[in-house]
């Protein structure tokens, strides 16, 4: 890669998709000042004005999903007949953009006679969006859309995975009539991206990809008094109780372990079954993966693409061979074209007769690849579940719902699932413990992460 652009590597063929220049110092000064000069107005703007502004750009975005899912494919593998990222875009624009002035509105403490009190949210100011690849459009609008309903502008940082994806999010908000200023797509080498983060001229950063990554941005940002949003790693476990209805269970568990490759933030990596369902769940669970089809994203029959780069499905293949070593057992061994070491195609594997010991149970996987055990009871599947440094998601399939909430509670977790997984409810928060990161989106709790409650003490003389 030369030090002056940035190369889309397609999965599906190893070609270049895309070259865009990195951004000139002397841009990214002027994006920064421009977004600062921006604020003043935007803040005097109404949130439900700010609202329709959202609207527009979701209908601009929308406009544009046949060639953007095409786009999606050809840059990160994932097949067309998923038809990109617009229903769940969809939901989360207008449930941010309803709930907006609800949760934005000052609170108010009882009243003291001669007193006006009240707690305002005031944006935080530039806020800056370092997005990945693997949901390049959800993962950035999580904290784009509250972001500017917020008062707040926005700097765009995309993965260079996924360029394509900042330069449609900036055309959307151009066709929306977005006031200028306020949305910068800028295309910026990790250098770049840490100077401007310690510059100090960042007010909040927002980062998913890996606790690696996000050390670096952690230090970034020392010193600075930004505030810091961080989604990075997870290992999310199921546990599949006797009582589950089993059939949705299996069916529901292949779809959150292997929709996008695997590569999926709540991807579901690790399945915990109790003795007495076990031998039926794993059966039906092989056979219902067995009926993937592995191939060109650009097929409309295609339902498992490439992995986005080809070191992605090389670790998955490691942590494979490492658990087989160790006594696992491989139960679909699928023959595709091109999977092969240094290639992304790869095809979906399930392992059985596996422990902690293994990587696969314990390291990120983020790929076609799940382990299942066998577990005694609930204690047992507690404990394992917990037995991670990661804290995304966790779901628990079973018919007895207090139950599920009873086990939750003692999960170390983010969210809690019970009968679904793999999915986020926009107004619901989304969180994550431990090495999974810090702060949240989504939801009411999304907007005080991107404002600064201002107290209002007004007395009458």
């Amino acid at each position: 890669m030369s030090d002056h652009t940035q190369k889309i590597i397609s999965p599906v063929d190893g070609s270049v998709y895309a070259e865009r220049p990195i951004a000139r110092d002397a841009e990214i000064d002027a994006a920064v000042s421009s977004a600062r000069a921006a604020l003043p107005e935007w803040r005097a703007v109404p949130i439900k004005k700010r609202a329709d502004y959202m609207l527009a750009f979701l209908d601009a975005l929308v406009a544009m999903n046949d060639e953007i899912t095409v786009e999606l494919a050809w840059q990160m593998g994932r097949p067309v007949r998923y038809g990109g990222e617009r229903r769940a875009a969809e939901e989360r624009v207008r449930a941010m953009a309803a709930m907006a002035e609800e949760a934005l509105k000052p609170y108010v403490p009882p009243e003291t006679p001669g007193f006006r009190r009240y707690i305002a949210r005031e944006p935080l100011g530039i806020v800056l969006v370092i997005a990945p690849w693997n949901y390049p459009y959800l993962t950035a609008l999580n904290t784009i859309v509250p972001g500017l309903l917020a008062g707040n502008a926005i700097i765009l940082k995309h993965a260079v995975q996924t360029l394509l994806v900042g330069e449609r999010i900036d055309q959307a908000f151009r066709r929306a009539g977005l006031p200028k200023g306020l949305f910068h797509n800028l295309v910026m080498s990790h250098e770049q991206t840490e100077a401007l983060i310690r510059s100090g001229r960042i007010d909040h950063v927002n980062f998913t990809g890996s606790v690696a990554g996000g050390r670096a941005i952690e230090r970034a940002t020392a010193g600075t008094f930004a505030s810091l949003g961080l989604e990075l790693g997870g290992k999310d476990p199921a546990y599949v109780r006797a009582d589950a209805k089993l059939d949705h269970a299996i069916e529901n568990l292949v779809d959150g372990t292997f929709y996008n490759s695997g590569q999926c933030c709540c991807g579901v990596e690790r399945i915990y079954v109790d003795a007495g369902v076990y031998d039926d769940f794993v059966a039906g669970f092989a056979d219902l993966t067995r009926k993937y089809v592995v191939g060109n994203p650009l097929d409309q029959a295609t339902t498992l693409g490439p992995m986005a780069r080809s070191s992605f499905a090389d670790t998955v293949r490691e942590q494979i061979a490492e658990a087989r070593r160790k006594g696992a057992t491989a139960l679909i061994n699928m023959k595709v074209d091109g999977d092969r070491p240094g290639s992304p195609y790869l095809a979906p594997e399930v392992l059985v007769n596996v422990d902690h010991q293994m990587e696969v149970m314990r390291e990120e996987s983020f790929g076609p690849v799940v382990g299942i055990m066998k577990v005694r009871d609930d204690e047992e599947a507690i404990t394992l579940m917990n037995d991670s440094p990661y804290g995304l998601t966790a779901s628990i399939w079973t018919q007895d719902m207090e139950r599920a909430a009873e086990i939750g509670a003692r999960i170390e977790t983010g969210t809690v699932f019970m009968n679904r997984c793999d999915y986020l409810d926009p107004h619901l928060t989304w969180t994550g413990v431990k090495d999974t990161g810090r702060g949240t989106t989504l939801s009411k709790y999304g907007f005080d992460a991107l404002t600064q409650p201002k107290s209002f003490h007004l007395r009458a003389v």
